[in-house]
């Protein structure tokens, strides 16, 4: 047997140590490459949080406190202590709340059931335009979309109209069908691009069972649709709940959602109390941060669910 010279083990082990060698060299192009992106990421999050830093440290200041000069300025004494007898900084929460919170709840009850029904009937139209190959179907399919780039302004003074001669309501409910109908093209192209990477084996399988379209749908298509669901849900309750042009010609502040229940906050807070407009503010936009931290996760992966045909 041959034996290796203890030289020759530590002028091995010294090359594959040394400061110059390949290993080390890689090893240290990682670390950097890795710090770098730590770096920009850091970067990155600290320029996004900028704006949510000045909201938060703002709607604990009390009226006399805020002032441009001081807007980055952590408050000059406690959100419990005042000055003089003076409002709290808590108080600003106070206002934002009594406020905002009855527009709150009638702003849940306009995003839940319009992401709820445009997302059902999104996933409807999805199914029957991917699988049933119907004459003039790639046409029905290009007008549908023709309604996500419609804007907005283009459509309000009609929508007006048809409300005023319709007698609708100046509440949520009308907002509901507006969203609704809006979001179904969206709702639909997620939906038809998702089924388009549903193996055709499964359809094929379902019909030598003996079931029809609807049967299909229900019993093997509908159990796959999570992805789907999840993707259009986040997307119509974060267009519904951040609705504003629609509120503020369909709706008044009495029966409007918390949109425009907040514009009716930052304008009497104008003059007298930033605080409140930024503590509000926050309060508006916590239900919709919920929403994608809990769903966050599978948001990326049901839109990329359909990009790739199986």
């Amino acid at each position: 047997m041959t034996q290796t010279a203890p030289s020759d083990l530590s002028d091995g082990i010294a090359a594959r140590t040394s400061p110059g060698g390949a290993p080390n060299s890689t090893k240290g192009k990682l670390i950097l490459s890795r710090t770098a992106k730590y770096v920009i990421l850091l970067f990155f999050i600290i320029v996004v949080l900028m704006p949510v830093y000045v909201l938060l440290v703002t709607s604990f200041k009390p009226p006399a406190d805020v002032s441009p000069e001081t807007s980055w300025g952590l408050p000059l004494r406690w959100p419990w202590e005042s000055e003089n007898g003076g409002p709290t900084g808590f108080d600003n929460w106070v206002t934002a709340w009594d406020a905002l919170a009855p527009a709150l709840g009638r702003t849940f009850l306009l995003a839940i059931p319009a992401a709820a029904i445009s997302a059902m009937f999104g996933s409807m139209n999805g199914f029957v335009l991917s699988r049933w190959r119907f004459p003039h179907a790639s046409l029905v399919f290009t007008l549908i979309l023709f309604g996500m780039f419609i804007p907005y302004q283009a459509v309000m003074t009609p929508l007006v109209e048809m409300k005023t001669s319709l007698g609708l309501p100046s509440t949520v409910v009308t907002l509901l069908f507006v969203h609704v109908i809006y979001g179904l093209p969206i709702c639909t192209l997620i939906f038809r691009n998702y089924y388009e990477g549903v193996p055709i084996e499964l359809m094929e399988a379902s019909r030598v069972d003996g079931a029809g379209m609807l049967r299909t749908y229900a019993s093997i298509i509908l159990p796959l649709s999570a992805p789907g669901f999840v993707v259009t849900i986040i997307w119509q309750f974060t267009s519904a709940w951040n609705d504003f042009l629609f509120a503020m010609f369909l709706t008044d502040v009495q029966g409007g959602p918390v949109s425009l229940a907040l514009n009716n906050l930052a304008q009497g807070a104008q003059l007298a109390n930033y605080g409140a407009a930024m503590a509000g503010a926050l309060i508006a936009s916590l239900p919709t941060l919920v929403v994608y931290i809990v769903l966050g996760k599978y948001f990326i992966g049901g839109l990329m669910s359909g990009s790739v045909k199986s």
